[in-house]
């Protein structure tokens, strides 16, 4: 018991932050680069098919780059991992922290319009070097850029709490739910910043990333 809670990286704390900037993200690339989702893979690859039976090839391609754009966050973060082992005083997951905020920082000055491929590719990268980072809070899988599985996790918690009478379901459900809740949240406020800073929107994701990358040193630096 005590040892996760020694994991910053798994703390709510992090994990709200990493969520709220997840639904911030979505909203950002629908809104203001071409209605793409920077994190839903599932949504992207729906209009991608909507595309093709419609005879849309320009368009379909469109929707592919940024699911071939999050395939490729994957195989980096896992470079990175393999790189940056535990024992090193900058941790893997700090990297990749530091990775998303400088990606961040170059996608808020592409401009509208014709920069949107670009930055659209870039958000699904980092979108998925960060749900392939971040995936456990109090030991429990959950995904920050996504909401459908944490959704079913939390279900089926409510599940065990409704017939089998288990208290400790009813906190995790609660726990699930609440990151969904501030994920919801982030889209929420996404949506309101990016119609009045536009391309520049991005940046308030900066400042949470560089948060939850400060929490992070601060682990790091106690345990040294």
């Amino acid at each position: 018991m005590e040892q996760w809670k020694e994991q910053m990286s798994e703390s709510f704390r992090i994990g709200a932050i990493l969520a709220f900037a997840g639904g911030f993200f979505d909203s950002y690339t629908f809104i203001a680069r071409g209605g793409v989702f920077a994190n839903a893979q599932t949504g992207n690859m729906i209009l991608l098919a909507i595309q093709l039976v419609q005879g849309n090839l320009f368009h379909a391609l469109y929707y592919l780059i940024p699911i071939f754009a999050f395939v490729c966050g994957i195989f980096l973060d896992e470079f990175i991992k393999r790189r940056f082992p535990h024992k090193r005083l900058l941790h893997w997951r700090q990297v990749i922290l530091l990775i998303e905020i400088a990606v961040l920082v170059f996608v808020a000055f592409l401009p509208l319009g014709k920069g949107d491929l670009l930055a659209n590719v870039l958000i699904s990268f980092i979108c998925a070097m960060q749900v392939q980072s971040f995936r456990t809070i109090h030991k429990l899988p959950y995904a920050t850029t996504m909401c459908t599985g944490n959704l079913r996790s939390g279900a089926e918690q409510l599940v065990h709490l409704v017939f089998d009478n288990d208290s400790a379901s009813g906190k995790k459900a609660l726990l699930y739910f609440s990151i969904i809740f501030v994920f919801i949240c982030g889209a929420a406020v996404g949506a309101i910043v990016t119609p009045i800073a536009g391309a520049k929107s991005v940046l308030f994701c900066c400042i949470l990333l560089s948060v939850a990358l400060f929490m992070l040193f601060l682990e790091r630096r106690h345990q040294f």
